[in-house]
């Protein structure tokens, strides 16, 4: 039996949230749950891989007004032609940041949006990441982990895993950009 099942099933404790796949709402869900433990008075924060620290997204102009700590350390999606060395920089930083805040404690539930392209690119290694976690993650603080192709290593590890399947997208469909408030 791994050591996290031997606790106390009716006692509170810290999970890792996968939310993974190839529909959206990954991040929103992500955002959600940061959202109701702030209502509930819990320290919340988030570190936003890939996305430009340039842009400004509309979860992270709510995050800021509501107080949230949010942090972008990319420099853009993948998909727009970016230069994945510099991706790749900027994602290690934003890891060692977040093992900082991991180790310091600092939240109740810490989101890494779109980390699990950190693994997809081969940037980290899913095995070391989850010895560290085990290592230095506090037993009460819910780890949320999002993004595409997430690892099987890392499905197994988590307590909760959602994946979003794209049924119909109307870009897809209708060759419709992205819009305020819906992708952005």
């Amino acid at each position: 039996m791994e050591e996290k099942n031997q606790n106390n099933p009716n006692q509170p404790r810290g999970l890792v949230v996968v939310y993974t796949g190839n529909g959206k709402g990954k991040t929103t869900a992500g955002m959600g749950m940061l959202i109701r433990a702030w209502g509930r008075g819990m320290r919340v924060g988030a570190i936003q891989f890939i996305k430009d620290t340039q842009n400004e997204y509309g979860e992270s102009l709510a995050a800021k007004r509501m107080g949230i700590d949010i942090r972008q350390v990319g420099n853009g999606c993948t998909w727009q032609g970016r230069d994945l060395r510099d991706m790749r920089v900027c994602g290690l930083e934003g890891w060692n940041y977040a093992q900082e805040q991991i180790r310091m404690a600092r939240y109740d539930i810490l989101l890494l949006d779109e980390f699990s392209f950190l693994f997809h690119f081969k940037w980290l290694d899913i095995d070391e990441t989850i010895a560290w976690l085990r290592q230095h993650k506090p037993p009460q603080m819910t780890l949320v982990m999002t993004g595409r192709y997430a690892p099987q290593a890392l499905i197994d590890y988590a307590d909760l895993v959602t994946e979003m399947r794209e049924i119909k997208h109307p870009f897809k469909t209708e060759g419709l950009l992205s819009q305020p408030g819906v992708d952005f």
